[in-house]
């Protein structure tokens, strides 16, 4: 069973729909109060992240910006493969990409938990604030998204 799990969400508010990972985190705190789940709006303090994962969570469910692939707005809840994401090396306190916190994560000697992401095609990551209205609309369902892993974390099954 599935004992800690760490909600964080990623990016930077000042690049239009990167910001997606704190405006869902604003939402997600009101729908999850088991106190096994701490809930984080990491922005863009990738180190940070990476040294809160060496406390031993047994899973991450990690919101975040997608790359567009033609369908902006669109969620994706996906397991990590960490296999994949681990070519990268070093320290870098100022990378905040999935694949450089788990990089970072390793060169402190620690291991990436089981992660779920929950994330949301961008549609705009220009200079500014702001969701873009396609990516706005996905906040609820991310919330929902967030709040069913975390309950099947909690259930101690894993999303498929």
């Amino acid at each position: 069973m599935t004992s800690r799990i760490l909600v964080a969400g990623i990016g930077n508010i000042f690049l239009g729909d990167d910001g997606f990972g704190p405006e869902v985190m604003r939402h997600v705190p009101e729908k999850i109060t088991d106190p096994r789940v701490r809930v984080a709006d990491y922005g863009i303090g990738g180190m940070h992240l990476a040294y809160d994962l060496l406390d031993g969570y047994d899973a991450l469910v990690l919101v975040d910006a997608l790359p567009n692939r033609g369908s902006p707005g669109t969620l994706h809840v996906i397991e990590a493969d960490h296999e994949s994401l681990g070519g990268q090396v070093g320290l870098d306190a100022h990378a905040m990409d999935p694949a450089a916190v788990f990089a970072s994560l390793a060169a402190l000697g620690g291991t990436p938990p089981y992660t779920i992401v929950v994330g949301c095609e961008v549609d705009n990551v220009d200079e500014g604030m702001g969701l873009s209205p396609a990516v706005a609309a996905a906040v609820p369902a991310a919330v929902a998204a967030v709040g069913d892993a975390v309950a099947r974390l909690l259930d101690g099954v894993r999303a498929s």
